[in-house]
């Protein structure tokens, strides 16, 4: 047996080191960990269950039968995060630049399958040169294999993607697959088409950073959901995100033990300003209203006219969608509409119940937005709002004006309960420009049309611009004071938690794509 037992730790030291001592060498050098270290900082100690440790490639075209490395450039098991069942698979680079082949990838299906049979998350932590070209068709194949596999996972179990260095050609759309991306500023990036290829194609010149670095789709595409300076810090972020989470789409999120207390916030009284015509933070408001420290923005830097994120109340897990009055003035647009329609998709996903702070002027007008599809993005909104079935409440703060009030889960659109302060003006637009329009002739033949218009605008304002009309029809549940709010959704989201909402019988929607 000794002889047995020598074998196996020998093997199992020689898959541990990867592509061995130089090659995870140069991997520190450039600031990056290795797979193992990542797993290590990912899963509670001593959790981690190793699969596939001693698998190896099959292929010998182009001399790779001489370049073998036990495991193939991934490393896949599975173990525990604070305590919960998560699959997990890390890609080497330090064996053969962590390139994706037959092999390698069906570790990463074997993964994917266990995890959707057994209810858990999966975790990507991506770091690969891209499909291993010395296998042609089989890499192909293999990326193809996963892609399916995400699709099948889709709402089913919480995925996460963690980009922790190169990520190109076929390999980003697993992440762009799964429920959310995070980048490692500075060491990560993710394109289809390399900057050389872009050179050759359209004479652009542009370097790897600024192609598809993390501030690149964090600011620009959007399709990183989260960024942080380092490794570690990406993988902490990672973590907190999953505790909002359930284990797939039939459990419910934890929630965490929460003593009841004094729940008045008086600071809400003073968050809005007087004038119409001010800006504000509305991250003030969802701070106030949300447990201390809890809220988690998902794409900050991207659409900032639209606030994501997650966030507790009374412990609770729950989604914050709202409109940002300091960019744009809240406005809605092409990219906070798809934005905040794939973050309450999600939410609906996993059964994470919705708050809506609403200070809408309307949709962006332009020819931009026209041309780019303002209407069909615009419905996307529209459509994950009227779909989602978790409980949905409403808080409008101050501007609800024309279509943007219906999208922005108002209660025509299956909103459980809708709020509204004292502040709010619900109406088909601003009382500037309803009255320009009702009054337009009236206006044009006055002898001072400037006092006419004035007059008019005050008399609009006195008759749409509060929340009473819409509460005296019930489409606003109550008018309450902003310092009472919190209070307020403690109580509302209490009494929905057994909230029950099925969707007619269909194969699935057709999203407005």
């Amino acid at each position: 047996m000794e002889q047995h037992r020598k074998r196996l730790n020998d093997l199992r030291a020689q898959a541990q080191l990867g592509g061995g001592e130089k090659r995870i060498a140069a991997q520190h050098a450039k600031g990056k960990l290795t797979a193992r270290e990542r797993i290590d900082l990912l899963m509670d100690p001593g959790s981690f269950e190793e699969l596939g440790m001693l698998v190896k490639h099959r292929s010998t075209n182009f001399g790779l039968e001489k370049q073998q490395f036990l495991g193939d450039g991934v490393v896949t098991g599975f173990g525990q995060v604070n305590g919960r069942l998560v699959y997990v698979f890390s890609q080497d680079f330090t064996v053969l630049g962590g390139s994706l082949a037959e092999a390698h990838a069906a570790k990463i299906c074997r993964i994917m399958d266990l995890a959707m049979q057994n209810g858990a998350p999966l975790i990507g932590l991506n770091d690969s040169g891209g499909a291993r070209i010395q296998e042609g068709v089989s890499s192909l194949g293999g990326y193809a294999d996963i892609f399916f596999r995400n699709v099948r996972a889709s709402g089913v179990i919480p995925q996460l993607s963690a980009i922790l260095g190169p990520c190109a050609g076929g390999a980003v759309y697993s992440p762009a697959l799964t429920d959310f991306i995070f980048m490692a500023e500075g060491t990560s990036y993710m394109f289809v088409t390399g900057p050389n290829v872009v050179k050759t194609v359209t004479h652009e010149e542009v370097s790897s950073e600024d192609l598809g670095g993390a501030k690149t789709h964090a600011m620009k595409s959007g399709v990183t959901h989260f960024t942080a300076p380092n490794e570690a810090a990406v993988i902490q972020h990672l973590k907190t995100v999953l505790g909002y989470l359930p284990q797939n789409c039939e459990d419910e999120p934890s929630v965490l033990a929460y003593e009841s207390g004094n729940e008045e916030r008086p600071a809400l009284d003073s968050i809005v300003p007087e004038s119409a015509l001010q800006p504000y933070d509305i991250r003030g408001a969802i701070q106030e209203v949300c447990d201390a420290d809890s809220f988690t923005e998902v794409q900050k830097d991207f659409a900032e006219n639209m606030v994501c994120g997650f966030a507790r109340l009374a412990g609770r897990s729950i989604g914050v969608v709202a409109n940002q009055p300091a960019f744009l003035a809240g406005v809605l647009d092409i990219k906070a509409s798809t934005k905040a329609a794939r973050f309450v998709r999600t939410c609906d996903a996993f059964n994470v119940p919705l708050l809506v702070f609403e200070d809408v002027p309307g949709f962006l007008p332009g020819t931009d937005q026209e041309w780019n599809g303002i209407i069909t993005n615009g419905a996307k909104l529209l459509y994950a709002f009227s779909e989602a079935t978790v409980p949905r409440i409403t808080v409008i703060t101050r501007k609800a004006y024309g279509g943007a009030y219906d999208v922005m889960n108002s209660q025509h659109i299956g909103a459980d309960l809708v709020y509204a302060w004292p502040t709010a003006e619900i109406a088909v637009m601003g009382a500037k420009g309803a009255a320009e329009i009702i009054f337009k002739r009236e206006i044009a033949n006055a002898d001072d049309p400037k006092a006419v218009w004035e007059e008019k605008e005050k008399e609009y304002a006195e008759l749409f611009a509060h929340p009473y009309n819409a509460a005296a029809r019930g489409y606003v549940d109550e008018v309450i004071l902003p310092r009472n709010t919190r209070a307020k959704l403690i109580s509302a989201f209490e009494m929905l938690k057994n909230k029950v909402d099925k969707l007619p019988r269909k194969k699935h929607g057709n999203l407005p794509l």
